[in-house]
């Protein structure tokens, strides 16, 4: 058995010290020499799928696969040699040299690719939200767990530096015990609270039969493809499952977030049977886990904003996260906490921020992201936004989706995957599949 090298032993060492989720990859399967190139095969090659396609490109490109020929084209293009595929479990089955496989579909189809992969012993990047469901986002978790392999979700403000020091300082205690979380966003910048479109005729160059996947069959439109989907809950997650793995993340992170025991949503009303309302502010109650006290998050999109009060006379910016201390404010005035301040600043004018104690990348940006997971399918330490904690963020996140659909307060017995007041809510909670896909 070859032993784990020392510097991967430390990072390692670090990330759990620090309390992160390091199951499901810490022994993959399939690992590789750092020396050695893995195989990787693409799920969804176009939009987001083709930078996450270039990232990996490091690697062998051996496979591709998208539903879209035109979305895909880009890459085909530039990675003649891999093979091309509409279908990706005919792509799976067929392709027995894959090593890892990039996963960046709409949200529908994350769960049903990535777990069929886990299942067959490959790695897997996943781009967020890691699941379009709660109960997808369990089994997940559970799967990477049960097959040892590599993972990572792709919200890649988590490579930057920035975003590291920032765990770092929340976690040197420097603004004492949290009490409230804040997350806001611009987002949708997409049509919500809208009724079903008008069909359209399906364009030649896509596969509208295998683009729904697991979804509800339904006619092609348009105002789906190849963005917009994002608003839509049979494809999508809304602004909340879209941006807060992105802006939340940094406060998961640093308090070690698992489930919430309470959620609550409120919105303009605006939300139709098929589409989440145009803004919303959702309430997740966190209980006291540890040495950390109960903590409460407010959720926050579209128009709608923290407290101006709590930034101490700074404008908030479009997105961002606000944590509320006992000694001070931090404040990340983007999506990704790649920077912050500590308020007021006259409290704070002589802090200096701990030494660092969580890895830092070369790359701090997307490219670096993807790359701490090829490591992690070396056998290096796992990356920092593994399955283990991605999903558990996920499913925290998710539970606002269930809250908004349901209309009431939910309390939330994570182990059971159950809303103990509101059996209605089970149908959002997990959702049927269409005939011939699996989960």
């Amino acid at each position: 058995m070859s032993r784990q090298p020392r510097r991967d032993f430390l990072k390692a060492s670090a990330l759990a010290g620090a309390g992160y989720f390091v199951a499901g990859g810490t022994t993959p399967a399939l690992s590789r020499s750092a020396n050695e190139k893995l195989n990787i095969a693409v799920v969804g090659c176009g939009g987001k799928g083709q930078s996450d396609t270039e990232h990996a490109g490091s690697q062998n490109i051996v496979a591709l696969c998208d539903v879209d020929d035109h979305r895909g084209a880009a890459s085909f293009k530039k990675f003649p040699d891999a093979k091309r595929y509409k279908d990706f479990r005919e792509m799976l089955e067929k392709e027995k040299s894959i090593d890892a496989v990039v996963v960046s579909t709409p949200d529908h189809t994350h769960a049903p690719a990535a777990a069929m992969a886990i299942r067959l012993g490959k790695h897997v990047y996943c781009q967020k939200p890691l699941t379009h469901t709660v109960y997808e986002a369990r089994t997940l978790r559970d799967l990477a767990r049960e097959y040892k392999v590599a993972t990572q979700m792709g919200n890649q403000g988590t490579a930057s530096s920035g975003f590291r020091q920032g765990v770092e300082v929340l976690q040197s205690g420097a603004i004492g015990p949290v009490k409230e979380i804040h997350v806001w966003t611009n987002r949708p910048i997409w049509p919500q609270g809208v009724e079903r479109p008008p069909a359209d005729q399906v364009p030649a160059h896509v596969d509208w039969n295998l683009w729904l996947g697991p979804a509800p069959e339904q006619a092609y439109s348009k105002r789906y493809v190849p963005f917009s989907w994002r608003g839509f809950w049979d494809f999508g997650t809304g602004a909340l499952g879209d941006m807060a793995c992105h802006t939340a993340n940094l406060a998961f992170m640093a308090l070690k977030l698992t489930q919430p025991t309470s959620i609550e949503a409120e919105s303009d009303g605006s939300g139709t049977d098929v589409s989440p309302p145009k803004q919303s502010k959702i309430r997740f109650e966190f209980p006291a886990s540890g040495d950390r006290q109960a903590v409460t998050m407010f959720w926050y999109d579209k128009s709608n904003l923290p407290p101006a009060e709590l930034s101490h006379g700074h404008k908030l910016s479009d997105s961002g996260l606000l944590l509320v201390g006992e000694k001070g404010v931090f404040f990340s005035p983007n999506d990704y906490g790649a920077a912050h301040q500590l308020l007021p600043e006259a409290d704070f004018k002589d802090y200096k921020a701990p030494e660092p104690s969580l890895p830092r990348l070369a790359d701090d940006g997307d490219n670096g992201h993807m790359q701490e997971f090829i490591a992690a399918c070396k056998g290096g330490p796992p990356a920092m936004s593994n399955f283990d904690y991605a999903a558990n963020m996920t499913e925290a996140i998710l539970l606002g989706n269930v809250a908004l659909r349901v209309g009431k307060k939910i309390l939330w017995d994570a182990e059971k995957l159950e809303a103990t007041n509101c059996p209605e809510a089970a149908q959002y909670v997990r959702t049927e599949y269409r005939s011939g896909w699996t989960l």
